[in-house]
Order: structure tokens, then sequence, then C-alpha cells
């Protein structure tokens, strides 16, 4: 939230030094030659870079994704043999002797005790081949090396046996494939020189392009310069008033909206900081208290000591899950790039939460109820999905009334699946409904408090779901209990 407001001053507090170095030494109309010569071969060559990476990546991708294939082909071809243990069928022999031609590489075949029984470059056959790439193989897992400084690609597909239905799997050895990419950085470097040659003229254009504008343009943009000094001074409330063309006039409302903008994350950040000091501070003032009151008093029983260092100890497990729920929303306000995606039962996955969290529910003799319609398998991160979904089941558990009821039902479609917890606990009124996502937020402090909540768990959970481009959705009446209605892809999409 407030990493916004730092970069945008800090990109302005550079800018405004540099202006002004470039004040004492071009005239205005020099400095907007020199931004629109940037503003066109800076963004080209960013494009040209990120065409030619993006090219070599799509090739080493489809590259690795073919040796995959062809793997996979090997991989059927050997199971039914004994080509593990003899290495000698001619006709895959053959085979693999036409992979390796065909793609200018090598094939090692390795079995299970680490013998090498095939070896397209004769070099090492009967050896043994201890490796990390091969020990991972062993252990089901893919290896892919992409060594661009000898330009070549190293993939080791592991040879699985599955049971009739798929179930107990056993490697029983694994394919090792060196392949060369020189074709494909071959295509990069011409590529390279294409664009150098095409940036070059380009940037020529622009640079006569930019001399004849920039008279015209220097007036309005002088007022822009002056705003903008204004603006780095601190002078927020203003905003910007720039008559000239109609560009300019719009980049002058985009600067106010940006103004806005930054009011906004200013007070959102200030109300964060607010509620973070006051939810760390309660439980160090009650320490504090409880400390106090015992050193006031002398030859305290031994009863009353204990009674208030369990207050003490309660106290700093507050204040611990406070600041554990606090890292965790840090985390989770990181890029999806730190999702950590893989094909899930969700079935089983809800399954081992409800056991998990039956012991609390045993103590208000609260029934667990889980209906699975269908089997559901989805691409997600097992463990954030598991810890929202435990927010879910764990509040509608501690929120809920004695000898109550909560219901998991799981359910899914052709896109999405659907989790909905439902209880028959105290409800949440309904003009609270649309805060309880917020952090911080409780509907009854002084419950939540005796509950252990920290107002964050809400809020981790809506991250989570957001994080796989889901959605959550709450259903509520006092006194007769709350659904949350959760729905996520079934195909993660970056």
């Amino acid at each position: 939230m407030n990493q916004n407001i730092y970069i945008l001053n800090g990109v302005l507090a550079i800018f405004s030094k540099i202006k002004n170095k470039l004040r004492m030494l071009y005239s205005m109309r020099m400095l907007i030659l020199i931004a629109f010569i940037l503003v066109g071969i800076v963004p080209l060559a960013f494009f040209t870079m990120v065409f030619v990476n993006t090219y070599e990546e799509r090739a080493i991708n489809n590259r690795i994704t073919e040796m995959e294939n062809r793997g996979k082909v090997l991989s059927n071809m050997l199971l039914p043999t004994a080509y593990l243990t003899t290495g000698q069928i001619p006709e895959i022999d053959s085979e693999i002797a036409r992979i390796a031609e065909l793609y200018e590489g090598r094939i090692m075949v390795v079995n299970n005790q680490l013998n090498i029984v095939k070896d397209t470059y004769a070099l090492e056959n009967g050896r043994y081949l201890l490796s990390p790439e091969v020990l991972q193989g062993f252990k089901g897992v893919n290896s892919r090396i992409n060594d661009r400084e000898n330009q070549s690609i190293k993939l080791t597909y592991p040879i699985i046996e599955a049971d009739a239905n798929n179930n107990n799997k056993t490697v029983k050895g694994v394919i090792v494939m060196h392949f060369s990419s020189k074709d494909i950085y071959t295509i990069r470097t011409s590529l390279e020189q294409r664009a150098i040659v095409f940036s070059l003229t380009l940037a020529t254009v622009i640079f006569v392009c930019a001399i004849y504008f920039s008279g015209k343009l220097v007036k309005p943009l002088t007022c822009i310069v002056n705003s903008i000094d204004q603006f780095s001074e601190g002078y927020l409330e203003e905003g910007f008033s720039i008559k000239g063309y109609n560009e300019i006039q719009k980049i002058s409302d985009s600067f106010n909206h940006m103004i806005s903008k930054m009011k906004k994350l200013e007070s959102s950040r200030q109300e964060f900081v607010s509620n973070v000091s006051h939810e760390l501070k309660t439980p160090i003032t009650s320490i504090k208290v409880l400390a106090d009151s015992l050193l006031m008093q002398e030859d305290t029983p031994v009863e009353l000591y204990r009674e208030f260092l369990t207050d003490i100890t309660k106290e700093i497990e507050r204040e611990n899950k406070i600041i554990t729920d606090l890292l965790s929303l840090v985390k989770l306000d990181k890029k999806a790039g730190d999702m950590n995606i893989a094909g899930i039962n969700i079935n089983e996955l809800l399954e081992q939460i409800l056991k998990r969290l039956s012991p609390i529910a045993k103590q208000k003799n609260i029934e667990l109820i889980y209906e699975s319609f269908r089997p559901v398998i989805a691409e997600v991160d097992e463990v954030k999905l598991s810890l929202a979904v435990t927010n879910l089941i764990e509040n509608a558990i501690k929120y809920n009334n004695e000898d109550g009821w909560v219901r998991v039902s799981l359910n899914a479609d052709h896109k999405y699946f659907f989790i909905k917890v439902s209880d028959s606990g105290i409800g949440i009124p309904e003009e609270a409904q649309d805060f309880i996502f917020e952090r911080f937020y409780r509907v009854d402090k002084a419950r939540s408090r005796e509950s252990g909540g920290t107002g964050l768990g809400l809020a981790i959970t809506k991250s989570v779901i957001q994080m796989h481009r889901g959605a959550i959705r709450v259903y509520s009446k006092e006194g007769e209990g709350t659904t949350f209605n959760v729905r996520i892809p079934l195909n993660y999409v970056s």
C-alpha cells in the first residue's frame, strides 16, 4: 500500500533533480528534445529485448516439450520389454539413435541400479551414472537444464510403471537426454542484428521529428514543469490546471487523478499503521499491568502468581498470533509468482482440514458435516488454500453455539470448484458484512479477543482466494448462522 507512494515520490524526486541539472545546461527546448528521443528509443529497445527474449524462451520451451514427448514415447517402448536389463533390442536401439540424430544430441538410458544400459555416444555403456538430476528422476521428478553458455539442453525423464488403477507407481529407470540448441541461438542473433538496424533507423526519424515538435510543445510543457516543482515541494492540495493541447490537458487530468489516489493511499496507510499499533500495544499493556500488579504486592501467594503468569502467557500468545498473521499478510501481498501451483485432490485436502479441527469442535460439542458431490482435482497452492479454508472453518467453530453444527460442502462444474462453509452460529449483522474482509475489523471485539481472534483471518482468506483468481461471498443473518461461498478456477491462470 505505502510502497506505491514511496516509489512515486522517489520517481518525482529523481525527475526533479535531473530536471534542475538539465535546466542549468540546456534550454527547455533541448530538454523536450531529449525527452522525445528517450520516449521513442527506450521503449523500442525494451520491446526489442522482450521480443528477442520471448522468442528464445518459447523456442527453448517448445524444444523441451518435444524432448519430453520423445522421452514419453521411449518410456512407453521400454516398459513392456527387458531393455532396461539387457539393453539389446534392435528396434529400440534404432529409435533411440534416430531421435538422438534428429536433435543432434546424446541419449542415455539408466536402469534402477544406476547402470547405463544405453549410450548413443557408446562412451559410458555399462558404467554407473550418479548425478543430482538422475536421483531426482528416480523420485519421479523431471529435470530440465538449459545451458545457454554451451547452447545445449539437458533433460531427465523418469520411466514410471503404474498399476491398472494408476495408483502404485514405480520408477524403473531414467532417460537422460542432451540436445543442442545452437540453431535457436543462431536465429536469436539474427533477430538482434535486424532489430538494431531497425532501431537506428527509427531513432533517426524520431530525432528529426523531435526537433520539429519540441518547439511547439515548449510553452505548455513549461507550465507542467512549474506544476511538478510545486507538487514535489509538497503542495498536494492544489492539483494541476494547464491549458494547451488536448494531450497536455490529458496529462494535467492524469496528474490530478494520481494526486487523488495518493491521498487515498496515504489515508489507508495511516489507518493501517494506527490499527497495527493499537493491536500490538493492547497485549503489551495487559502484560505490563499484570506484571506491575505482581511487583506491587509483597508475599504474593503462589496461586496468584500462577494465575497472573497464565494471563501473561495468553497475552504473549495473542501478540505472537497477531505478528504471525501480519507476516502472512505481508507474504500474500507479494506477486503471484510465489505461488506453488500443483494438481491437488481437493476432497482429501478438506478431509485433512476437518480432521485437524475436529478436537476444537469437540470442545464445544459441535458436529462437523462434510458433503462431497464429486471428486475434484484442481491446480492450487495447497499451503495457501489450506490456510484460507482453515480460517473459514475455524471461525465457524469459534463463533458457533454450543451443540451446533458446521457443514462443509464441495462441488464443481467444468470450470470452477465451489466450497461452502455454513454454520449454526451467532451470525453477522447486515451492516458489518461489507467490512468483515478488512484488516483488523471485528464484528464483536470483545468476543473476538476472548476467542483469540486477531481480525486478520478473513483478510488472509480473501487474499489467498484472489491470488487463485477466485471469489468469496458471505450470506448471514444474526442468530441464524453464516454461510461463506468460495469459487476458484479448476485450472490456475497466472
